[in-house]
């Protein structure tokens, strides 16, 4: 084998950032407040280092290449719950200026540079970030702008508009454009996020016609089996509208099973039904899945073992420990076992992250107790998520509107034919003046280049 200076130099920083990663190994305390504060805020730290929006010529709320502009969206709701269960606003400006500046001509997180390539999915994960924000009481926007329950409402309204009755008897397609590959596709994560949605602004807004909507995704779901009734109920990836959504993609990803059961533990808790109760205990009961069976970690079942995990897959972890820690704050009964899991996966996370020569750049696999030469936003992100919702019982609940939620919304956010921040038009006799002075101008001007012409 040749080595050449520039292999050798690489090789030698490779030794050097491994042996530095097992020096500076985060060894989480969940005993020690301190410790949680410290370890999470360097986590945060590398998350943000993949963040290029204030860059001079870069797009603000986008991060670096490769990353899609979803997963920006997964990344800010990360970064509102680092602020929440950490009290640390130490990145409120940017959250802030990011979900404002993705927001879209109309306010429904439907921006022009992603209008022809986004799908439903895309637009949901800043749809929930923007709920989180309502649910937190993150800083409210100025009265200018439109609010985070507004924003919400809008993604909800227009993705509902979107329900396909025409092919398999209903639906979200994956894609919102025909043109793009996968709209044949009426993928889980699309339909999971619209349940996951109503139930949230079921919730907050006490509005029976979310649950209404609720109720009507679910039984889809369920009737094209990607939710499987039994007693363990698992979610699969989707199905294919060109043959009637008879076969079923059986992968099963973390974010999807999450989706569920946190949309379901919202419906108990503001309902109080029986059926959302066992729903939630029966998807919880099935998430074992996502969790190694004798350490009790997590990990992405479908692509992990295999090292297949793509880009966006990496970060699917992260959504996971956010709907454990969102269902254990609302069905009680849960806690236990749900905290049991994010407590040891939490310590696992951090020791993974021990990488690169900043000392905490996160892995993808937990395992091994050290880092494993991986590294990304969704790693960084699936960590901090992790970590920090071990205080999930330690902070309040989601709020509402009824009892402390400040976000103000709109039913029909989204579904407006015209925008509906512009202030009305005003026309002075002053103005009325002017306009007359500049017509005559324009006609003797006219009448001059006339005559000029033919002179």
């Amino acid at each position: 084998m040749k080595f050449n200076k520039g292999s050798l130099i690489t090789s030698s920083l490779l030794v050097v950032s491994t042996l530095f990663a097992q020096v500076c190994s985060l060894d989480l305390d969940l005993n020690d407040p301190k410790s949680l504060v410290n370890a999470t805020s360097l986590v945060a730290y590398g998350l943000m280092d993949y963040y290029t929006g204030d860059q001079y010529g870069k797009t603000v709320g986008m991060f670096s290449d490769p990353y899609y502009w979803w997963e920006a969206g997964g990344a800010w709701g990360s970064m509102i719950d680092y602020w929440w269960f950490m009290q640390n606003d130490t990145y409120n400006d940017k959250i802030m200026a990011a979900m404002l500046h993705q927001v879209g001509e109309h306010n429904n997180y439907i921006p022009l540079n992603q209008s022809t390539t986004e799908g439903n999915d895309d637009q949901a994960f800043w749809g929930i970030a923007a709920m989180t924000a309502a649910e937190r009481n993150f800083p409210n926007p100025p009265e200018d702008q439109p609010q985070w329950l507004y924003l919400a409402q809008a993604v909800f309204n227009t993705m509902a508009l979107r329900w396909d009755a025409d092919s398999c008897g209903g639906g979200l397609r994956w894609q919102i454009f025909t043109w793009n590959t996968g709209y044949d596709y009426k993928n889980t994560v699309s339909n999971g996020a619209l349940f996951h949605m109503a139930a949230r602004l079921a919730r907050f807004t006490g509005n029976s016609s979310y649950v209404d909507w609720a109720e009507r995704v679910w039984d889809w779901m369920e009737s094209v089996s990607v939710i499987s009734n039994g007693t363990y109920m698992f979610v699969y990836d989707g199905v294919t509208a060109t043959d009637n959504c008879s076969t079923v993609t059986t992968y099963q990803w973390s974010y999807n099973q999450g989706l569920l059961l946190a949309g379901s533990a919202f419906l108990y808790n503001h309902t109080k039904s029986d059926v959302w109760h066992e729903r939630a205990k029966k998807l919880l009961n099935a998430s074992q899945v996502f969790f190694n069976s004798s350490t009790g970690i997590m990990y992405e079942a479908a692509c992990q073992p295999s090292l297949t995990c793509n880009t966006d897959q990496r970060s699917f972890k992260a959504y996971f420990s956010r709907f454990l820690g969102l269902t254990a704050s609302l069905v009680p009964e849960t806690s236990d076992q749900i905290m049991k899991w994010l407590n040891t996966s939490a310590k696992a996370a951090a020791k993974a992250c021990s990488g690169g020569t900043d000392g905490h750049t996160c892995g993808l696999n937990w395992f091994t107790g050290s880092w494993d030469g991986m590294y990304g936003l969704g790693e960084q992100m699936a960590a901090l998520e992790c970590m920090i919702n071990t205080r999930a019982l330690e902070r309040p609940g989601p709020y509402t509107a009824q009892n402390g939620g400040t976000s103000k919304g709109d039913p029909a956010a989204g579904t407006e034919a015209y925008p509906t921040n512009l202030a009305a038009l005003h026309i002075t006799k002053g103005s009325r003046a002017g306009a007359g002075i500049i017509t005559a101008i324009i006609g003797i001007s006219i009448i001059a280049c006339a005559l000029w012409l033919v002179f």
